[in-house]
């Protein structure tokens, strides 16, 4: 509680002052006059603010409100964006997997995270196309659908050639939206494409891009060669493996699979299993669990070996009996009476194209069906020849 201070006693000085003539008073007076007047000015500390005159106070101005304008229709190409999304976004599917693992000193069994991506319904018999690299190892999978509901899934087939998977969840057909399939014989550098996925988990993550070039070649998780992949700069992180790659009209163009990128994340290169494999792949993978493959019916001596030799092409092993290689006269490895190895043929090309390793074997004869016949070019005796052969079904 604020008090006024208690009253002093004048000065004997001062009171004599009222005893002095009136001149000196009336100095004494505009003094006190000057102090008030210079006081007033400052800050009063009573109620914490300075004098200032009325006509010295600003008035505050009003605020200014920006006018809400409605909002512009959006573009043709964001339509068709958001079009494509909201249906593809349906068949879209996000994965996970864990692995079954024994405590060494209980021997308890527990499960452990295996991994995690994305992929696609196939059909409505409740198929699902993913990356084989997705599931391998995997002892239990897991499928969320769109709806966010939860489906256990079992392993169909599996293709490590071309690091394609399906899989197979239980469902309402009804309930299941396979996505449109398009073709990739078709595409051009620079058309536009959208990515769907579940990268680092974030479930249905959109990213777009382009087509940045094609043609390109990519290794599978068994380091077998993929051909004709697609090239794109749409944002591919980890989790987007194994989803769609679609086309404007939202078809299905390819299968991210991998990523060029020294830290692992988005770096602007990523690639797809281009459509037209996965049109052959999979229907074999539902059918069979496995890829029925074209072959020659031979057995090759490996690469390194021929190298050491100082062998340019493939060195044939051995011929099946009874296959077409038999059938077409082509000869393997051969023991001499001395125990010597007598070189067989030689195989250097298919229909005119070059081959060195067993990969390009694999790679020529992944563009050929079952009953195709090719021109094999091979060397005996270190004589060029070429045969006609017919291919056939191998494992």
């Amino acid at each position: 509680m604020l008090q006024h201070p208690p009253p002093q006693a004048i000065p004997s000085d001062l009171a004599k002052v009222h005893h002095r003539p009136h001149r000196r008073f009336g100095k004494w007076r505009k003094g006190i006059l000057l102090v008030a007047f210079v006081t007033g000015l400052l800050p009063n500390t009573a109620i914490g603010e300075p004098f200032i005159p009325k006509q010295a106070r600003s008035v505050p101005a009003s605020p200014s409100y920006r006018h809400l304008v409605a909002q512009k229709p959006l573009g043709a190409e964001e339509l068709n964006t958001i079009a494509v999304f909201e249906k593809a976004a349906q068949s879209v599917v996000y994965i996970t997997n864990t692995a079954v693992r024994r405590d060494i000193w209980s021997l308890n069994t527990f499960e452990v995270p295996q991994g995690s991506g994305s992929g696609f319904i196939w059909n409505r018999q409740g198929h699902i196309v993913t990356n084989y690299h997705v599931i391998y190892g995997a002892d239990s999978i897991q499928v969320v659908l769109d709806d966010q509901s939860t489906r256990d899934a079992r392993i169909v087939g599996v293709d490590p050639d071309h690091d394609l998977a399906v899989l197979q969840i239980s469902g309402k057909p009804e309930t299941l939206m396979p996505l449109e399939i398009g073709t990739s014989q078709d595409l051009r550098v620079g058309q536009r494409v959208l990515a769907i996925g579940n990268p680092f988990g974030l479930d249905h993550t959109l990213t777009t891009g382009v087509v940045s070039a094609l043609g390109r070649s990519i290794k599978s998780v068994n380091d077998r060669t993929i051909e004709n992949a697609i090239q794109t700069d749409a944002a591919i992180n980890p989790g987007n493996s194994g989803g769609p790659l679609l086309n404007s009209a939202g078809e299905l163009i390819g299968v991210n699979t991998q990523i060029v990128s020294p830290s692992g994340a988005y770096a602007g290169i990523g690639f797809a299993v281009p459509v037209d494999i996965v049109k052959r792949v999979v229907p074999q993978l539902i059918q069979y669990g496995k890829v029925i493959r074209p072959g020659l019916g031979i057995s090759l001596i490996p690469d390194s070996i021929a190298a050491r030799w100082g062998i340019k092409g493939l060195v044939i092993a051995k011929v099946l009996p009874g296959s077409m290689a038999d059938k077409a006269g082509l000869h393997g490895l051969e023991e001499t009476k001395t125990g010597r190895i007598r070189l067989g043929d030689v195989i250097t090309a298919i229909d005119g194209e070059a081959i060195r390793t067993y990969d390009d074997l694999a790679r020529l004869l992944d563009r050929h069906n079952v009953g195709d016949r090719i021109k094999l070019g091979i060397r005996r005796s270190g004589k060029e020849q070429t045969l006609s052969l017919k291919l056939q079904a191998v494992q």
